[in-house]
């Protein structure tokens, strides 16, 4: 059996001086490696560690529980929000209720497409929503990560430059390795049947979809939230509202209500 990683949480109760010495120590002795550490939230701190055993995670759990300083808060095999906290030092906040919605603040933009870049790195069908205002950076976002996660991205529909509404691919466009951006206000307001026709094809492709706006999408489609696997929502500050009444305006905006809203 290869080498094993761990990922080793806990908080401070008194952070005295030489602290993170003996637990490096202890480490050391029980020929535990350390990949990683970093303060993960306040008083925690994350470590990503290699063994050789269960054996040897056994005897860590043990002796960590009689230090009087530290309280164990997670001990087990990596998951992918370990490793980004370890790696930003900071945990990715989770909705409480709802598991599958993670929320982001303009600031941790590089948080954010560290993670939908590990995502995108994973095979078969994901379908991913991102909410937010217009300007906080959620198409700059997902072209980022799809650089990070080595995939070409194509707009099936955007206002990132100009209107894009397709109908059609070409061949080499259905890779299964490529992320597929689809805008849910310009696709459920300027879009025909043929470009709801090619949505349904890629639906069923065994690729990543990102839907931006993903709740006007639902409103005028057959999909519902039960479809996504990830809800994520990109804010500028952290009170800030998400709400798409802007478009609800006819008024204000021409006759269908639609404006350049993610510009």
């Amino acid at each position: 059996m290869g080498k094993q990683e761990w990922y080793l949480e806990y908080e401070i109760h008194i952070n005295r001086p030489g602290l993170l010495g003996d637990v490096a120590s202890l480490l050391g002795m029980l020929s535990i490696n350390i990949v990683t550490i970093n303060g993960v939230h306040g008083s925690r701190r994350g470590m990503l560690l290699l063994c050789d055993n269960n054996e040897q995670i056994e005897r860590l759990s043990t002796i960590l529980q009689t230090m009087d300083n530290i309280t164990v808060t997670k001990l087990r095999q990596p998951k992918l929000l370990d490793r980004l906290a370890v790696r930003h030092g900071r945990y990715i906040q989770r909705d409480a209720d709802d598991k599958k919605t993670f929320r982001f603040v303009r600031d941790e933009l590089g948080l954010l497409v560290d993670f939908m870049a590990e995502i995108f790195k994973e095979k078969g069908h994901k379908l991913i929503g991102i909410r937010g205002m217009p300007r906080v950076g959620k198409t700059e976002s997902i072209v980022a990560a799809s650089v990070c996660a080595n995939k070409r991205w194509l707009f099936v529909s955007s206002t990132l430059i100009k209107q894009t509404v397709r109908s059609q691919l070409i061949e080499d466009e259905y890779s299964e390795d490529n992320i597929f951006i689809i805008d849910g206000i310009v696709s459920t307001r300027r879009a025909n049947e043929r470009h709801w026709q090619l949505i349904r094809e890629l639906m069923r492709l065994e690729a990543t979809k990102v839907v931006e706006h993903p709740d006007i999408f639902i409103r005028h489609t057959e999909y519902t939230l039960d479809d996504f696997h990830y809800i994520i929502e990109l804010r500028n500050d952290p009170n800030e509202e998400i709400t798409y009444d802007i478009i609800e305006q006819p008024s204000l905006f021409g006759n269908d209500g639609f404006s350049d809203f993610d510009f």
